[in-house]
């Protein structure tokens, strides 16, 4: 095996939404060393961490249709019963709400956390508050995804934060997703909102880290067993 091979099985792909940012980081780099050297470097930095800002690596999602997987990479913020936003058409009864927050240095491509299909999506202007703050998941700018299963409705919630200004959605209505699939993908730092059918076991907790496509979040089976957690 060459070193260049070695190198492309070793380098994390970049998602093609971020070579115009790339691209602009690189640009405003090299003017400002041109101006003087350690701002060239500054914007150097700056060009690598939005390099791996916008990585988009192969994820290993379990194929098993009664678990639920993360939407997104982050820190599990809370876990509970919250009434979904109207414009999801999931009702007015508060469902299980797991909230995941991504920071600028996580990965910010979202996925299916179930097979389904695309049953609805739905965007709404809104804020750019703290995306860790709770009121975020209904003041913000967010895009619902409602993803119909064989095990009920699930509630994907792309919410912009502080300093992100754009959710892409790469999905369409009535498109087949599988677990883990690419669902969109939210430019710096931001949070999603998954809404499961209530009798969902939830087998993480606020604190848990998540992995987008990997990490399981729920399990539909009724007589799953509920974990309990400690910090260690």
């Amino acid at each position: 095996m060459s070193i260049l091979d070695s190198i492309r099985r070793i380098a994390t792909p970049v998602h093609p939404e971020g070579y115009i940012f790339i691209a602009s980081f690189g640009l405003a780099a090299l003017i400002l060393g041109a101006l003087w050297s350690p701002l060239g470097w500054l914007g150097a930095i700056a060009t690598a961490w939005c390099v791996y800002f916008f990585r988009d690596p192969v994820r290993y999602t379990p194929q098993d249709d009664k678990l639920v997987v993360s939407p997104a990479d982050g820190t599990v913020l809370s876990v509970g019963f919250h009434i979904p936003p109207p414009e999801l058409g999931l009702g007015a009864e508060p469902l299980q709400r797991i909230s995941i927050f991504m920071s600028v240095f996580d990965c910010h491509v979202n996925r299916a956390p179930v097979a389904g299909r695309i049953a609805k999506i739905a965007y709404r202007p809104g804020l750019f508050l703290n995306a860790d703050l709770d009121k975020a998941s209904e003041d913000n700018e967010r895009n619902g995804i409602v993803i119909e299963s064989a095990a009920g409705r699930f509630g994907v919630v792309q919410i912009a934060g502080l300093v992100a200004r754009r959710i892409v959605c790469f999905v369409r209505v009535g498109e087949l997703v599988g677990a883990g699939d690419r669902l969109g993908l939210i430019r710096f730092g931001s949070r999603v909102d998954v809404y499961l059918p209530s009798a969902t076991k939830v087998l993480v907790a606020a604190g848990s880290k998540s992995i987008a496509g990997e990490t399981v979040l729920a399990d539909l089976r009724p007589d799953a067993p509920r974990r309990s957690f400690k910090a260690s």
